[in-house]
């Protein structure tokens, strides 16, 4: 019988340790290098095929009209302000996209942000952070406007990114005049705006995606944080690796590597949508393109069941004629990958050229082109 046993206790301890082996393997991602001069292979996928997409048309009445600049969405909740920041906030019902109620704390007051630079919504705590890099603060309201306190950016600094940490903390980026002196990736707390963490990531030389136009210059928006499972990529635009921080543990993980590390022009490197399969990434080139008047970009995937990357085009399979989507902006959270806004215009000249199929269809049936944007939801498929 103590024989019996002892052999079961082997078999469980080497299965238990066969299964240790197998989490750790899965929570460590090999290192990805990037050749932002390669030309990959081409490759078109179908949105749906993966993602589980969702369209909700924000309502349309005298009080809640809106260019729809979507700011931040919760379980419960849409946060959308205008294209212009003439300070209206609107709030949206997340599930039927009615108008709840629009706030404008706009001014020059202690209470008052001068712009909406940014937005989390918290809904675990029924507060909304209001970033104004002007005012260099960060004004917190309750969900009718009512203020609440404000934290401090400190000497310097302008919040770029900023994401729900947990219950307590925000983690933020900062890109401020302290560039070069101190961390910028950071976690701090919801409560009065004190560091709690910091997450330095080393490189060697300052460098920033701005390119240099007749007139002036131009500056790409490369998303430093970007949710991923249940930690985060923080990306740092001077560094040629992006990281995988694992939260728990308080630890940096290379994920990705970009080579070569110098070109002629320049080119970044930003992330986009992440799931179990396909990473979604941009190369940046420092370099005008013509038909855009903007930089050049190239889309890329890298596909983990092959080893391999490739140039991508993700077309939304709800229209008959290919459309595609942005698999690089506009990162969430851990249920919803990313949005994009659906401008009611060429909704309906879709619709009326037979166009769109399925639910997409049959929104765009009941609109005009005056009516509110449709928010489409990129989400994760559970398994």
């Amino acid at each position: 019988m103590k024989k019996e046993t002892s052999i079961f206790t082997i078999i469980l301890l080497l299965a238990a340790g066969m299964e240790g082996c197998k989490q750790s393997d899965n929570r460590k991602d090999a290192l990805i290098t990037v050749d932002v001069t390669a030309n990959y292979p081409r490759k078109e996928l179908i949105l749906q095929d993966f993602f589980d997409v969702e369209y909700i048309p924000l309502e349309t009445t005298e009080e809640f009209v809106t260019q729809g600049k979507v700011m931040s969405i919760g379980r419960e909740y849409i946060l959308v302000r205008n294209q212009i920041d003439d300070g209206d906030l609107f709030i949206f019902d997340r599930k039927t996209g009615k108008g709840i109620r629009k706030i404008n704390r706009r001014g020059q007051g202690a209470e008052e942000y001068v712009h909406l630079d940014g937005i989390v919504l918290d809904e675990d705590n029924n507060e909304i952070f209001v970033n104004c890099n002007t005012s260099q603060k960060i004004f917190v309201y309750d969900l009718f406007g009512i203020f609440k306190r404000d934290l401090a950016h400190g000497e310097g600094n302008e919040q770029l990114d900023i994401f729900s940490y947990d219950r307590q903390n925000l983690i933020r980026y900062d890109q401020g005049k302290n560039k070069g002196i101190q961390p910028y990736h950071a976690i701090i707390s919801k409560q009065d705006g004190s560091i709690t963490r910091d997450i330095p990531i080393a490189y060697d030389k300052i460098k920033l995606p701005i390119l240099r136009v007749e007139g002036g210059a131009i500056f790409s928006d490369i998303s430093s944080i970007i949710p991923y499972q249940n930690n985060w990529l923080l990306v740092e635009v001077s560094s040629d690796t992006i990281y995988n921080y694992l939260s728990k543990e308080n630890k940096l993980i290379p994920f990705l590597v970009k080579t070569p590390s110098t070109t002629n022009p320049e080119v970044f490197l930003t992330m986009g949508i992440l799931t179990d399969r396909f990473y979604f990434m941009q190369t940046i080139e420092m370099k005008l393109d013509p038909e855009e008047g903007w930089f050049t970009t190239t889309d890329l995937m890298y596909d983990k069941q092959e080893n391999a990357l490739f140039r991508v085009t993700v077309l939304n399979g709800d229209y008959l004629k290919k459309q595609k989507v942005d698999m690089i902006s506009n990162p969430l959270n851990r249920e919803i990958a990313a949005f994009q806004v659906l401008e009611a215009s060429q909704l309906v000249e879709l619709y009326e050229n037979g166009e769109s199929k399925g639910k997409l269809q049959e929104i765009a049936a009941g609109m005009d082109e005056d009516s509110n944007s449709v928010i489409m939801l990129i989400k994760y498929r559970k398994i």
